[in-house]
């Protein structure tokens, strides 16, 4: 799951939409309005991309309801996408769909999603051209002070900062290993496939590891909130190291 939380507003949800895809690689717009043959629409979320010269095209309709939306919204929004010439239209909801809905949606060029369902279809390109590339981006210094390899200025460090370093070392080594596993260095060398979550599941959990890394990191499910734990909790660990660091540079 992208994240755990549900959107608390529809403009949250279009929002929350928007920026997923976004994130995707999609360049996109909220609440576009757009001339048809059958008047002028506004579209909840309006994505685009490009791909070799070849331009594929979303609309979604968003809908933060209690009860489950009914066939007359999927007539409509078929319509819509039709007469955009969209490639495909996505009505996302908070809630589900009325069993003629379904019926209504068969054969046709619209999806019916609710918000898990779409987080999951987008989730792995999601995964990809944003969350593994912007944790390798932000942490990249732990992912240096974590390798066997010193730094240079290391040897210009007096003996009790040396000890310090080696503590540091001690402390965030495991958190370096576990942060390079979610990077696009880890499928560089072979590790395709994404690592799950929460950590607590899968990972042999160690009186040091439970020391050393932060609960919320180890227990999270989503991965947005887990990116941000990890961007909060290695900004820490970065600061320590940089202290020792920016008195020989």
């Amino acid at each position: 799951m992208i994240t755990n939380l549900t959107p608390d507003t529809w403009r949250d949800l279009q929002t929350e939409v928007g920026r997923i895809l976004e994130q995707c690689g999609f360049s996109v717009e909220i609440e576009k309005k757009a001339a048809t043959a059958r008047g002028r629409v506004e579209l909840d979320v309006y994505a685009e991309e490009t791909i070799k010269g070849r331009k594929y095209s979303i609309a979604c309709e968003c809908k933060h309801w209690k009860a489950n939306v009914p066939q007359t919204i999927i007539h409509g929004f078929r319509t819509v996408v039709s007469d955009l010439g969209c490639n495909i239209g996505y009505i996302i909801t908070t809630s589900d769909f009325q069993s003629g809905s379904l019926a209504a949606s068969e054969m046709t060029n619209v999806e019916l999603m609710t918000w898990e369902n779409f987080q999951n279809k987008f989730f792995e390109s999601w995964y990809e051209e944003y969350f593994s590339p912007s944790i390798a981006k932000e942490l990249d210094p732990i992912l240096t002070y974590s390798e066997p390899i010193l730094p240079k200025w290391f040897s210009k460090m007096t003996s009790e900062e040396k000890d310090t370093y080696y503590e540091l070392k001690d402390k965030y080594d495991a958190f370096g290993w576990i942060v390079m596993m979610f990077t696009p260095y880890a499928r560089m060398v072979g590790n395709k496939e994404i690592p799950t979550l929460p950590l607590i599941s899968r990972l042999r959990v160690t009186d040091d590891l439970k020391k050393n890394i932060p609960t919320k990191i180890l227990n999270e499910t989503g991965y947005k909130q887990f990116m941000e734990h990890c961007i909060e909790f290695g900004n820490i660990a970065i600061s320590e190291f940089r202290v020792l660091r920016d008195k020989y540079i």
